[in-house]
């Protein structure tokens, strides 16, 4: 008898990487995953949904995609995706290039709290060709939540948690009120742009490690900016001055 697509599931649930929904599959897929086990409640539909969306991965989701009834994926799942599609992918991804050959910026999340948050930042990171995302804290950047909220492009660029000691070398531009306003700033090669926790900001020890504090514009008497709206803002800036 063959192994059942449950099975199958728990044999690789501990250590792999929930995709949770179809765009996470998707960009997962593209970007090198390996997927051992890919689950839909209506099959027909999630391989339309490829062809319309995705059609470079039809072929190979319709080989990997098994359909189960709602209450599996309920009970494999713990908030099932609209798109009725689920995943495994095992979580071996690319390291982060040393300082002298990197050129994109890396982005630092200091101690973040909202998952929802670091994943939008992945995504952000992922789409502008960032050279990937760093964390500090105990939150951990793969929590299903956050890949959720990255649509699988944790696979597209280097996503590691490390201390503020274990940092890379290259200069750091920690962003605070305090510091030079961006649009005066020009980031070079292989910068690291730390972005602080949202609602303490900057931690001591990510201020001391920071080479240059920097501000974002913006109108008096606005308390902040969302944090992946932060990253967004000075991701767009380095583009607009390499690009």
């Amino acid at each position: 008898m063959g192994e059942t697509v449950e099975s199958r599931w728990a044999r690789y649930a501990v250590e792999g990487v929930l995709l949770d929904g179809f765009h996470a599959l998707k960009h997962a897929l593209r970007f090198g995953a390996r997927v051992p086990v890919a689950v839909a409640t209506d099959r027909r539909a999630a391989l339309a949904l490829a062809e319309e969306l995705a059609p470079d991965l039809t072929g190979t989701l319709d080989g990997l995609l098994h359909e189960v009834p709602a209450g599996t994926l309920g009970a494999l799942v713990p908030r099932p995706h609209p798109t009725g599609v689920a995943a495994l992918a095992l979580r071996d991804v690319g390291t982060l290039p040393a300082a002298p050959d990197r050129e994109a910026p890396l982005v630092v999340l200091d101690n973040p709290r909202n998952l929802g948050n670091v994943g939008a930042v992945v995504r952000l990171a992922a789409g502008a060709g960032a050279g990937g995302v760093l964390t500090t804290g105990d939150v951990d950047p793969w929590h299903p939540a956050a890949v959720r909220a990255g649509a699988g492009l944790h696979f597209a660029t280097p996503v590691e948690r490390r201390p503020v000691a274990g940092l890379p070398d290259g200069p750091l531009f920690a962003f605070d009120p305090e510091g030079d306003d961006l649009r005066s700033v020009t980031l070079p090669a292989g910068a690291m742009l730390a972005f602080g926790s949202e609602r303490r900001g900057l931690s001591a020890e990510m201020r001391a490690r920071a080479d240059r504090l920097v501000a974002l514009p913006m109108r008096p008497q606005v308390s902040s900016y969302n944090l992946a709206t932060s990253v967004a803002m000075a991701l767009y800036h380095w583009l607009a001055r390499t690009g």
